[in-house]
Parts: structure tokens; C-alpha cells; sequence
């Protein structure tokens, strides 16, 4: 089975598709998708959209973990966090992909085993568990395959089904 795990943003929107064989978990693709901060919004998320379901459609996942937003202090960066999630969605919901969403901290838990953990500790678990031969860049990418490990073992539970 093919999970597409995605860390939002409108900036950057991290992906990373990764292939669970019989407990043998592999990463297949990951990276980024960009947009230019001069862009005006709506062709920011459309570039989103269209980069993203030509992805869907080339690695064909049955399920797309994305993160949960989380309300800091800055809510102009969530705004936008929204917007874009709102267009994985969207094409999640377009590409008929069963949907987990999933808290940071859920995420944290599920790779390293301990909710607090800080990036670099993600980061260190997700390369080593995807046998890497080095750490996913950028951050968002890595964190993406964290989101994508994390619901794949979601999946993998016996109280999952899908839609």
C-alpha cells in the first residue's frame, strides 16, 4: 500500500509517498512543493493543486495522512496553513484517497516514541526507518514522511477501515 503523508503550507507544502510491502516500509518519493511569496493567493493554490494531483495521479496512494492545524500565535501564517490545506483536501477528496489527519504531536509519538520529541530526533528516526542514506531535505519533506509513516501504521492497525 502507498501513503502520501503532506506537511501544508503555502510557501512550501512538503510531500512524501512512501510503500508499505508486508512490514516492509520504503520511501518512494518525497519533496516540495513551492510558490512564490510575490504570487497572488489564488495561484499560489492552484500551482498547490495542480503540482500535488499530477503526484496522486504518478504514485496512485490509497491514503493521504496530512497534518492537523495547530493555532499558534501567528494567525496570518494559519490562515494560509488553512487555505492550503483546504486544497489537499480537496485533492485528496478528488483522487478518492481515505484521509487521516494527525497532530503534530501524534506524529512525534508514532515515529519516535515520545510526543515531545524535537525535530532533529524526527528527522533521525524517519531516516533511519526509511533507510536513508541521508536526512530528507528540506525540513517539510521530512516531515511529510514522518506524517506518511505515521498513517501508515494508522492503517496498519486492526480498528482501521477504510471508507
Amino acid at each position: 500500500m502507498i501513503v502520501l503523508g503532506i506537511d501544508p503550507g503555502t510557501a512550501i507544502c512538503g510531500y512524501g509517498f512512501v510503500e508499505n510491502l508486508d512490514g516492509q516500509i520504503a520511501a518512494k518519493n518525497f519533496g516540495v512543493i513551492t510558490t512564490a511569496p510575490q504570487a497572488l493567493m489564488q495561484d499560489r493554490l492552484l500551482k498547490i493543486y495542480i503540482e500535488l494531483d499530477a503526484l496522486i495521479k504518478a504514485h496512485r496512494p490509497q491514503v493521504m495522512g496530512v497534518e492537523k492545524l495547530f493555532f499558534g500565535k501567528n494567525s496570518t501564517t494559519a490562515i494560509s496553513v488553512a487555505q492550503a490545506r483546504g486544497i489537499v483536501l480537496l485533492c485528496a477528496a478528488q483522487n478518492n484517497l481515505d484521509i487521516i489527519e494527525i497532530t503534530p504531536n501524534e506524529v512525534k509519538q508514532s515515529i519516535t516514541g515520545y510526543g515531545a520529541a524535537d525535530k532533529q530526533q524526527v528527522i533521525y528516526m524517519v531516516t533511519k526507518i526509511l533507510n536513508l542514506a541521508e536526512p530528507p531535505k528540506p525540513d517539510d519533506a521530512a516531515d511529510a514522511l514522518a506524517i506518511a509513516l505515521a498513517a501508515s501504521y494508522e492503517v496498519d492497525s486492526p480498528s482501521y477501515s477504510f471508507r
